[in-house]
């Protein structure tokens, strides 16, 4: 018979203990996994944490890419930050032509004058070369008028400031046909009561460009005496002497203006 409490039969005893139940067992592991799998996970955000960190803490790396426009910032600021007497100095040398027995003869060139800032379609033929600068975003043409030390010839320069130097080689490639015995290219700028007087667009000799960084570096060569354009190439010490002489000086102008600078690196460099 049940026993009684309270004079009243006790019928719902409890069984003995054998255990938790089955419910809360089930609810005590999946709080236990949920603990270990919110640790791992912590963990695993630390770790990311940690390395993004690390990263931000490591020199920047430069693409290629970034290289070269970083580069041409650099190199391209200069036309409007150097003197004008710098980009083209007072007087340079350039190496004497080939067929000079002294391949190691440096021969010197004396400035004329310099040109005010021109636009490149005013500065260069429009048709042949204004169109072509035009199209990749030429932004202003610089120019100035050398005499050789022999006051035989008379050189003009021309630097076209570009906005870089993918731009100055897409031009170059389609300026390839032009210039050479044609004459045509970067105008002329005479100087008057100089050497340089009669050196008139129809006087120019040979015109060639060549690149260097962001900017595209033109000459125009003719004779100080003033005598109209004739087939040069037919003489071969002549057409090898006015090439050295117009390429030399532009090249001597190119180093200045055009000179390249270390590859960018952090720290050291803005953007970093």
């Amino acid at each position: 018979m049940a026993t009684e409490y309270g004079g009243r039969p006790w019928r719902h005893a409890a069984p003995s203990y054998g255990g938790q139940p089955p419910n809360r067992a089930r609810r005590g592991s999946q709080r236990w996994f949920a603990a270990i799998a919110a640790l791992v996970l912590g963990v695993a955000g630390l770790a990311v944490a940690l390395t993004g960190i690390a990263f931000q803490l490591l020199p920047r790396q430069f693409s290629a890419e970034q290289q070269r426009q970083i580069t041409d910032w650099e190199v391209g600021k200069r036309w409007r930050t150097m003197p004008a007497g710098k980009i083209f100095p007072a007087s340079l040398q350039y190496p004497a032509p080939s067929v000079l027995s002294d391949p190691g003869l440096r021969l010197p060139a004396d400035r004329i004058g310099i040109a005010s800032q021109a636009s490149c379609a005013a500065a260069t033929d429009p048709a042949a070369v204004g169109a072509v600068l035009a199209r990749h975003g030429c932004e202003a043409m610089l120019r100035a008028t050398y005499v050789d030390g022999t006051d035989t010839y008379v050189i003009t320069v021309g630097v076209a400031a570009m906005p870089g130097s993918a731009q100055v080689n897409a031009a170059e490639r389609e300026l390839a046909d032009v210039g050479g015995s044609t004459g045509a290219g970067v105008r002329t700028v005479p100087v008057a009561g100089s050497l340089a007087a009669l050196f008139t667009d129809s006087r120019r000799q040979l015109s060639a460009s060549f690149a260097a960084g962001p900017y595209l570096v033109f000459y125009a060569i003719g004779y100080t005496d003033g005598r109209p354009s004739v087939p040069v190439s037919a003489d071969h010490y002549a057409d090898s002497e006015m090439t050295f002489a117009g390429a030399g000086v532009a090249q001597a102008v190119a180093s200045e203006v055009g000179k390249s600078v270390p590859p960018p690196t952090c720290p050291g460099t803005p953007g970093c």
